[in-house]
């Protein structure tokens, strides 16, 4: 979707909700379809048609497509790693079911024109290597829906599990906090152990979500700090157009600001957060040259951040403490560039934090911390200035 074709919430609410919509966007002629037979696709079509005569129920529609997924090599790793969550996402998106639906459903049979609705988004999927979510344009983060599109990445950050524990213990948590572990005795639940200090501090009031994309982290915490106000801060015009879709799609616009800068360039000095949550561009230049051709649909410059992945990284950390409380935490996630962030910084010891249900290359650090190591912080931007 180019820039003069901006999607509003409400085109967003009918989309999500409409199945108008949503047969309009999807009906394919499968025996036209998307694959010519001279490809190495050549027998999809003969597969689909199969499936359409004699798959019966959404359970076995959902088979069917985490077999197609794997067969033809298909990449899953934006907003999910699991095949069957995927075709789960196909079929029960294009019968417009909750994408979480309940095993008294699995069974129910498809009708024709319901079959040809799955099996045209399973073929586009396939054909194209498009990724599901900008296919729909329909991601969720944290349990909550949010528009895409070729603008902005898919959010998939394992952030989220912070932002559903509302970061404790560092935090006081009340009554929206999810604990995700178990107790001791395994009889009740219990937050969860992500390696963060005790510190127990009152809830912030004001939050910065660095680098801010769909706006999906900014908006995570807006509903789990309803007290808090949240900057949502991005350098690119088209990813703050889709933010500001989720924004007013999930009624924040009295609670989330949206942003225009060029990490704090525009931020008055004055803006004092308890908390910065960033995940910004951290690909290295290695990984971008073998990424597979899901990935070339995301916004290059949303990925990429220079030969070690961390030129805006270095940035964050030397400017965050002009704009952190002194009793402020800074939460950075650098995905795969871990390993190069602790080469960079050997002295110093980033807490790494760990997570319930996967994720890696997330750290946390205080006010204190930034300060003591702002010297080392500002050698590193210093080296990236002279060299661009």
């Amino acid at each position: 979707m180019s820039e003069d074709q901006t999607m509003s919430a409400e085109e967003f609410q009918n989309q999500y909700f409409n199945d108008d919509s949503l047969e309009d966007n999807m009906a394919f002629d499968l025996e036209s379809g998307l694959l010519g037979e001279d490809d190495q696709f050549a027998n999809l079509h003969a597969e689909l048609e199969e499936a359409r005569e004699q798959l019966v129920s959404i359970r076995d529609f959902i088979r069917f497509s985490v077999t197609q997924l794997r067969n033809y090599d298909v990449v899953v790793a934006q907003g999910t790693t699991d095949e069957f969550a995927e075709a789960s996402a196909i079929v029960l998106h294009s019968l417009s079911l909750d994408w979480s639906a309940n095993e008294q459903i699995l069974d129910c049979r498809l009708t024709t024109s319901e079959k040809q609705l799955v099996l045209s988004l399973l073929e586009e999927r396939i054909a194209e290597r498009k990724p599901l979510s900008y296919l729909i344009n329909l991601s969720y983060f944290c349990d909550l829906p949010f528009y895409v599109d070729e603008r902005v990445l898919i959010p998939r950050s394992p952030i989220a599990e912070l932002i559903r524990q509302q970061f404790h213990p560092y935090f006081e948590v009340n009554e929206l906090a999810k604990p995700l572990g178990t107790s001791p005795n395994e009889q009740g639940v219990a937050f969860y152990d992500h390696g963060l200090d005790v510190k127990q501090l009152s809830q912030p009031e004001r939050i910065l979500d660095m680098c801010t994309g769909s706006g999906c982290i900014a908006i995570a915490l807006a509903t789990r700090f309803v007290d808090a106000l949240v900057d949502a801060v991005d350098i690119d015009k088209g990813a703050l157009e889709v933010a500001m879709v989720n924004v007013d799609h999930h009624d924040l616009g009295h609670q989330v600001n949206v942003i225009e800068s060029d990490l704090f360039a525009k931020i008055p000095a004055e803006n004092q957060y308890e908390l910065i949550v960033t995940n910004p561009p951290y690909v290295d230049a290695a990984i971008m040259a073998d990424l597979p051709p899901e990935f070339l649909y995301e916004p290059e410059h949303a990925l990429a951040a220079g030969q070690d992945g961390l030129d805006l990284v270095h940035r964050i950390l030397f400017e965050a403490p002009d704009y952190l409380s002194p009793e402020g935490l800074l939460i950075c996630e650098v995905g795969d560039s871990e390993w190069a962030l602790k080469q960079a910084y050997p002295e110093i010891q980033l807490d790494w934090l760990k997570f319930a249900h996967g994720g890696h290359g997330v750290f946390a650090i205080t006010y204190d911390e930034l300060m003591t190591h702002r010297q080392l912080f500002a050698s590193y931007v210093q080296l990236l200035d002279s060299i661009q």
